[in-house]
């Protein structure tokens, strides 16, 4: 069994199985995928992935503010997250972090929005979802400056292998989206090869970044399973034996998901 580590389910192209979610989740679990976690980015999808997560039963959620989703006239507060992410269903904080690519000029705000995550990361004891571009210096720094008592996870990683080397010494997990697929993505794939199979996790981001030979078109959940073939074979392990670390991965790193 495979586990899609990181999708948004509510952003789906749910054009290309007719309009019905059900269909495209049921498209996924012919294809292997037995769990999903649904991504929270902001203030107006918090109901909405918690929602999906308590319509099924394979599906469970995060609640956070995405770095690029900081709007002007809505600052995240510590009683508003702490309230949002007391819910059975919702397994993790995030994704929050930094991104300094797109939007270098709200640095400081969004410093104090990962920090406020990082902070309610430690209270909960839920693990914390990363996001990070453009951003290694900070995004190390505040992370090992939060010195959370449990791991998280970099999520959709593009970093080098020297980053990579710095989260894990710190105990989080790295996961590997259908960017590792790309043609020009060989520095990456050298990262995927080294790091160690008990920290390692397999995504989609859906409904971007779809792998090779769908790349261009919209992401779907079903397509983790490329990816997971993908890095089977690049690590040099078959594809059954990698769906069962990952998945033993993810469950250690998200106590409290309903995996089957």
């Amino acid at each position: 069994m495979l586990v899609d580590s990181h999708c948004h389910l509510d952003r789906l192209d749910l054009a290309i199985h007719g309009g019905s979610l059900d269909a495209a989740l049921q498209a996924a679990r012919g294809k292997g995928v037995g769990h999903f976690l649904c991504i929270g980015i902001n203030a107006a999808n918090t109901a909405t992935v918690k929602s999906l997560a308590e319509r099924y039963e394979d599906v469970d959620c995060s609640v956070g503010i995405h770095p690029l989703d900081l709007e002007p006239d809505f600052d995240p507060a510590l009683d508003w997250l702490l309230n949002e992410v007391n819910h059975p269903r919702v397994v993790a904080i995030g994704e929050t972090g930094l991104d300094y690519h797109y939007d270098p000029q709200s640095a400081e705000r969004q410093k104090r929005s990962f920090l406020l995550h990082l902070n309610v990361a430690r209270m909960t004891g839920k693990p914390v979802i990363v996001h990070t571009r453009a951003a290694r210096a900070d995004t190390l720094e505040l992370l090992k400056e939060a010195a959370l008592p449990q791991a998280g996870v970099l999520h959709c990683f593009t970093e080098d292998w020297a980053m990579a080397r710095s989260a894990l010494d710190m105990g989080f997990y790295i996961s590997f989206s259908g960017i590792v697929t790309f043609r020009n993505a060989e520095a990456l794939r050298e990262v995927a090869r080294r790091v160690p199979e008990d920290r390692l996790l397999v995504e989609t981001d859906s409904p971007y970044l779809a792998p090779v030979p769908y790349r261009g078109k919209p992401n779907l959940p079903q397509y983790v399973h490329e990816v997971a073939a993908f890095l089977a074979e690049l690590r040099g392990v078959g594809l059954e034996q990698f769906a069962e670390h990952t998945t033993r991965n993810f469950k250690r790193l998200f106590p409290l998901a309903r995996v089957a």
